[in-house]
């Protein structure tokens, strides 16, 4: 598949998306989120992906929208998505929906400014480390707008409401120290390190854990952040044991310990993971 707003690699079984527009500092548009998306289908239908990394080229991850239309960037909404409603979707928050239902497990590299939507789409990223030279800033009250892609979900459950709010009401932007000592990002390092950093998370998941394992672990994790009783655990987890404890991974698993080897897992994603989540249904936009 041809990309134009971003470079997709894959490389000894980690995905690379780089979002770029160096020249646009990143800018986010239309065109951008489109690719993503796609992108993601790609990882999601190749076994061979284990774990994805996003970043950006050039000095930026994404410096927020396109403003090249002026005044008039946001009067259209965010996508050209209609509903039925007559409200256009979000192209934002379309993103970190995407991001959110991967199922490959999502590290963000965030190597410069990652403003607006390109701090916000790094939300339901697994794990996010920075550059020592990052600066973040959620300044939608400073365009006279609003918090987008699933933010206002995101962001208090990852920071507290708190800091949140602290960096919502102010809109500032702040540095990539503000951004560790508020939770926002897991660590800081130089531009140098940072990739390699990124990838080395990367490879201890691929190198070392059953991919489906991973995959639905991934979505107990999140989806359980808005359970509303510690059951809703105990019945999936409950379910996910049931149903994994009796694969061929579970037997590979158990037998490659015992045995003090590498595990070479056979099941595979594409092959479809087990519904362990009873109540779970992705809700239609309204």
């Amino acid at each position: 598949m041809d990309f134009q707003d971003i470079i997709y690699d894959v490389s000894e079984g980690i995905a690379t998306i780089t979002l770029n527009r160096p020249d646009k500092m990143n800018a986010f548009t239309g065109r951008m989120m489109y690719e993503i998306i796609s992108a993601l289908d790609l990882t999601d239908a190749d076994d061979n992906v284990k774990a994805v990394i996003f970043t950006g080229a050039g000095r930026a991850f994404c410096a927020g929208a396109d403003l090249s239309s002026g005044g008039a960037t946001f009067s259209k909404g965010g996508s050209d998505i209609q509903t039925k409603q007559g409200v256009p979707r979000d192209g934002g928050g379309m993103v970190s929906l995407r991001i959110f239902n991967s199922l490959k497990p999502v590290i963000g590299a965030i190597n410069g400014a990652a403003v607006g939507v390109g701090v916000t789409m790094t939300l339901p990223m697994d794990i996010r480390v920075a550059s020592d030279s990052a600066k973040f800033g959620f300044v939608f009250a400073k365009r006279g707008i609003l918090p987008e892609a699933c933010s206002s979900y995101f962001l208090p459950r990852l920071v507290g409401i708190q800091q949140a709010t602290e960096w919502v009401f102010t809109g500032r932007v702040f540095s990539a120290e503000e951004a560790v000592n508020g939770r926002l990002i897991r660590s800081v390092h130089s531009g140098d390190e940072l990739l390699n950093v990124a990838r080395g998370i990367a490879r201890e998941i691929a190198d070392n854990t059953a991919p489906v394992s991973v995959a639905l672990s991934r979505q107990m994790l999140w989806r359980m952040m808005g359970a509303s009783h510690p059951m809703d655990a105990h019945a999936v987890e409950s379910r996910g044991i049931s149903a994994r404890g009796r694969s061929a991974d579970s037997k590979e698993g158990v037998t490659s310990f015992l045995e003090k080897r590498a595990a070479v897992y056979p099941d595979r994603v594409s092959d479809g993971l087990p519904d362990i989540f009873p109540r779970w249904e992705d809700p239609e936009f309204y």
